[in-house]
């Protein structure tokens, strides 16, 4: 089985959050299942100037605005595939930003040329190599089952993952003809949502098969407090949608053999990991759990509830450390926060080792989502016997069990799981964690819970390929 994945981002090479982890780890995964997966990345700095020996496979003389080419080169353990386009990708900033923090203006056109290339090398292949599926991977990659359709290309069978519907890439339809769009496809059946062109709603109305990246996820799509105005579409979908949980890199987050931490393979390990944090940190010893937080600083991650709480784990004893970006307000006052408070720590970026050395160090990971898809970081807190607190939504609630009495009578427990998510809720769910964690015995059970937790991709990536087998099988 050969599939084409399509996406923005991939780790170790381009991230700007979990989306990248899951498009890096998903190939190697699959290769156990039997498919080989190639991925298709735009020729972003980053991602150039990783390239080695690369072979160029195919070439176009206008892709959205001027010449392209992709080449074919294998890095880090991936196949990929990477469009290089000056004219579209070789800018400083991130993928989706400039260096003044905006969107790229012609972030619909950059990103309707990922999908234009992917399409085309599903319907006529590239260097010998053509895939009989080719996996999207949000908005980014919407618009390929349009293109899929305008090449004849019904041999391609298509999936598309929603990591995220709050992101649905508008576009002014004005654009129609600088997408190469369809215009008479401009409606409430095709990529047409609220006046304006979707990639997204292009994705959603065109994949033969729709995923997303947790059952209860896929089942708040539906709804109109999770559709963001797309839960029509999915209900109408419904059939071909799929919650397939994601996994995490195993090798990559293993605290028995991490070079960023002192490697423990039992809960009992961490506490050299804990001091050496709080050292780094610059916090003291202190008799509660010492709290961590890795995330985007936005209102859907619920950080502001953190801050409304954090009395609460102060008063028992507790700390907290931060590592995270994002709104500028929520930065500020966090900051605030560390430098009036000796027990609060706070480091405003994103540095992927500190990341592990967080994540070991901390006793509990605080993951507060307003929604969250899937989430990894309750994953990585699990691998690392650092006890989720998390909200009772999306996949946090299919990955966290709570420590409920009858869970932990029978020993199950991995964690602490709080509903609504609210000021009041997460209040309370940090005394709970005070609680348990001045009980020695029941919090050494809830560590090694955890830590036997799968977190994996074995029995996603059989789903997936099971997914993909039924589609070609069709």
């Amino acid at each position: 089985m050969k599939v084409l994945s399509v996406a923005s981002e991939c780790a170790p090479l381009i991230k700007t959050g979990g989306l990248a982890d899951v498009v890096g780890a998903l190939p190697a995964a699959l290769t156990q299942q039997g498919v080989q997966m190639r991925t298709l990345l735009p020729g972003y700095p980053a991602v150039m100037a990783a390239l080695v020996d690369p072979e160029t496979v195919l070439g176009f003389d206008d892709l959205f605005g001027g010449p392209a080419k992709v080449l074919a080169s294998r890095i880090a353990g991936l196949d990929l595939l990477v469009i290089d386009a000056p004219h579209l990708y070789a800018r400083p900033g991130n993928p989706y930003l400039g260096p003044d923090g905006r969107d790229w203006p012609d972030n619909p056109e950059r990103f309707a040329a990922l999908s234009w290339v992917g399409a085309h090398i599903a319907a006529k292949g590239a260097g010998g190599w053509q895939p009989q599926v080719l996996h999207g991977h949000d908005w980014q990659a919407g618009f390929a089952t349009e293109y899929l359709r305008q090449m004849h290309a019904g041999h391609v069978r298509s999936v598309l993952t929603i990591h995220n519907i709050a992101f649905n890439g508008p576009a002014d339809p004005g654009r129609l003809h600088s997408l190469r769009l369809d215009p008479g496809r401009f409606h409430s059946e095709g990529f047409e949502f609220w006046g304006a062109i979707s990639a997204l709603k292009a994705g959603l109305m065109g994949a033969d098969a729709l995923t997303t990246v947790s059952p209860s996820y896929a089942a708040e799509l539906m709804t109109p407090e999770f559709g963001m105005g797309l839960e029509g579409v999915m209900r109408h979908r419904r059939a071909s949608l799929h919650g397939i949980l994601n996994g995490i890199d195993e090798d990559a987050w293993n605290p028995a053999t991490d070079p960023a931490i002192t490697p423990y393979s039992k809960p009992a390990g961490k506490t050299a990991a804990k001091t050496a944090l709080q050292a780094e940190m610059g916090l003291p010893q202190a008799e509660g759990p010492l709290c961590v937080i890795v995330s985007r600083m936005t209102h859907q991650k619920g950080l502001d509830l953190v801050l409304e709480t954090l009395p609460t784990l102060l008063e028992q004893g507790g700390q907290l450390a931060l590592l995270g970006s994002g709104d500028a307000d929520l930065e500020r006052a966090f900051r605030a926060v560390g430098e009036d408070n000796p027990n609060v720590a706070v480091r405003i970026g994103y540095d992927e080792g500190f990341s592990h050395r967080l994540i070991a160090g901390g006793d509990a990971i605080l993951v507060p989502s307003r929604f969250e898809p899937c989430g990894l970081t309750q994953l990585y807190g699990l691998r690392y016997g650092t006890v989720p607190v998390v909200a009772l939504t999306g996949g946090l609630a299919d990955t966290v069990i709570n420590a409920s009495p009858a869970a932990l009578a029978q020993n199950v427990a991995t964690g602490i799981q709080f509903a609504p998510v609210t000021a009041g809720a997460l209040r309370n769910a940090l005394v709970r964690l005070g609680t348990l964690y001045k009980d020695t015995e029941t919090w050494s059970r809830l560590q090694t819970n955890a830590m036997a937790q799968p977190v994996g991709w074995a029995l996603s990536a059989k789903a997936y390929a099971e997914l993909y087998a039924g589609l070609t099988a069709s």
